[in-house]
């Protein structure tokens, strides 16, 4: 089972709320705004993603978004980024697949557990990010590592000739262990993991194509040559 990397979805990207997505809002009726990126049912507006950018923006140097180069490079990465979250979120529609207060809750409790009584709150504060945002953003997160286990555990398996070609790449590159086996990081253990972390991101992007063939992906040219032109 892929686990959830608690530490690196607790505080960074934190791109809160911007979906309105099938089945998973109270949303009903019509699309009143602009749309920016269409996937299947689940819909990012305009005004959504201009929010998403303000925040993404926070990790590139002040410069960079005085530059117009370097400006429209974050825009493109973030729509990319979107679009794939988009993507896998409505695969998760499509399954009726969510994340229960019981996991979410876990969750939350094991992050703060990482942390001095108070200090949890007290970086969520200085960092200008609303609690409940946060929670929302790691229900997201939860999600999407949810269904990208369910649909990519049952693929990988791990071999002994896995194990074997990827000690022999290790020495191959001189990446001797101090107990000669040959593995960078020294045992057996490491080598299953690394062999594992390579297959799932392989598997990843097939699987991730698969969907983009499968559902209908809009992005609205109109609205974004306004963003990148302005």
């Amino acid at each position: 089972m892929i686990k959830y990397h608690y530490q690196w979805i607790a505080l960074i990207g934190i791109l809160w709320g911007v979906f309105v997505l099938g089945g998973c809002s109270d949303f009903k009726g019509p699309q009143k705004e602009a749309y920016m990126i269409r996937v299947g049912e689940s819909v990012m507006t305009v005004t959504d993603f201009k929010q998403a950018f303000e925040l993404a923006k926070i990790a590139y140097p002040h410069d960079s978004e005085q530059d117009a180069a370097s400006s429209e490079k974050i825009h493109l990465q973030l729509l990319k980024q979107m679009t794939e979250r988009m993507i896998i979120m409505e695969r998760a529609r499509e399954l009726g697949m969510k994340i229960s207060d019981s996991e979410i809750n876990a969750a939350v409790a094991d992050i703060k557990s990482d942390y001095p009584e108070g200090e949890f709150e007290k970086t969520l504060l200085e960092s200008a990010i609303h609690y409940d945002s946060w929670k929302q953003e790691l229900k997201i997160r939860l999600l999407m590592e949810k269904v990208v286990a369910a649909e990519l555990d049952k693929a990988i398996e791990i071999t002994p000739e896995d194990i074997a070609s990827y000690r022999a790449e290790g020495e191959g590159k001189g990446e001797t262990a101090s107990d000669g086996t040959g593995a960078a990081d020294g045992d057996e253990e490491a080598m299953v993991k690394n062999v594992y972390r390579e297959k799932t991101e392989t598997a990843y992007q097939s699987w991730l194509r698969k969907l983009q063939e499968k559902y209908t992906i809009e992005i609205n040219k109109a609205e974004w040559t306004k963003i990148i032109e302005k």
